[in-house]
């Protein structure tokens, strides 16, 4: 395992906490498939995403790209398959994302309904490429903050798309269209030595398939917007201390399509701070150290769209991007994987 002796070489002390975001990339395109996979255990696929995690071996993670079911199984049957990788996450938090919840609308704008673009954000089945939080300590799961349910109309500035002057893609759409394409969580950590630890994590939509509306454009803004607004109280009590924003932001401020402005604004927030985690292993063969996806095409090429970004109170110990040789064995089971790559960041208080 090269690459995780690397890793280890930076870790977290007693004192500190490593915390990480990977993008599975673990959907599939039917209910109880991804249960199946994992419980089989002869997935390429759900190996590979078991060794990333090991050779990073976090003490808090946010699983993206993960499908959800009500019962939980799936995610008990990973963290079951991560233990037999030395990795115990005895806690979690899923809840029911937005992907694949049925309308009964025409969302998109096509004339149709019922397609996988016609519930609440894309999804072939409900839950279908949903999230999830794993850690080492308690998870407070009666005082997360799960904001869901809350509608695109509530963001405060809301640029909702508009097609020759009118809502788009209707008035009733937009009535009951969600903000977030996947999930908005604040999820309380109990960490012995150190405290509350507040995870605040999202997926947000691609800025892309869409049409001259800027309907995804328009409201991967607003995801990402939204954090703004929840450390500002227009949502609740947001924590003042020891908070990580984590996830797919799907936004990179250097390149690729979408507005800028609200990636930009949240990377400059002096609330945060962006520790630029960059590849750790051998140089990225095209591409910037600091970008987490690779897209396999010249366009848009690989970008930063993972994050994790401390609060300001926080100390940097160090971090990275688990891109390493593909040469390597686990080079290779990076590439198997996901498209995204495993960030992961050190701190302390």
């Amino acid at each position: 395992m090269f690459f995780a002796a690397v890793v280890a070489a930076t870790g977290a002390d007693a004192d500190s906490l490593r915390v990480a975001k990977f993008n599975t990339e673990l959907a599939r395109r039917g209910p109880g498939l991804l249960l199946r996979d994992i419980a089989r255990g002869e997935d390429a696929q759900v190996t590979a995403t078991l060794q990333v995690i090991a050779a990073a071996h976090p003490d808090i993670l946010v699983l993206q790209g993960f499908d959800y079911d009500l019962t939980g199984a799936a995610l008990t049957a990973y963290q079951r398959a991560l233990t037999a990788w030395d990795i115990d996450f005895p806690y979690s938090f899923a809840a029911r994302p937005n992907t694949g919840m049925a309308t009964g609308l025409d969302m998109d704008g096509d004339g149709r309904r019922g397609g996988p673009r016609d519930a609440q954000s894309y999804g072939r089945f409900s839950g279908q490429g949903g999230m999830a939080v794993l850690s080492r300590y308690p998870i407070d799961v009666d005082a997360v903050q799960d904001f869901t349910d809350m509608l695109w109309q509530e963001v405060p500035d809301a640029l909702l798309p508009q097609a020759d002057g009118e809502p788009f893609p209707s008035e009733e759409a937009q009535a009951i269209q969600r903000l977030s394409t996947t999930a908005h969580w604040a999820v309380p950590i109990d960490v012995p030595d150190i405290g509350r630890v507040t995870i605040m994590t999202f997926h947000a939509s691609p800025p892309v398939f869409d049409g001259p509306e800027d309907r995804n454009g328009r409201r991967n803004h607003d995801e990402i917007t939204f954090w703004q607004h929840y450390l500002a109280g227009s949502f609740g009590t947001a924590p003042q201390d020891r908070f990580i924003l984590m996830g797919d932001f799907n936004q990179d401020r250097r390149g690729g399509e979408g507005i800028k402005a609200a990636i930009t604004t949240t990377l400059d927030d002096p609330r945060l701070q962006d520790p630029l985690p960059r590849s750790t292993g051998s140089d990225i063969i095209t591409g910037d150290p600091f970008d987490t996806a690779d897209w396999d095409d010249p366009i848009p090429g690989n970008l930063r769209v993972d994050y994790v970004l401390p609060s300001a109170d926080w100390r940097i110990l160090g971090s990275g991007v688990l891109w390493p040789d593909p040469e390597t064995p686990l080079g290779q089971a990076v590439e198997i994987a996901s498209r995204h790559r495993l960030v992961w960041v050190d701190i302390a208080r």
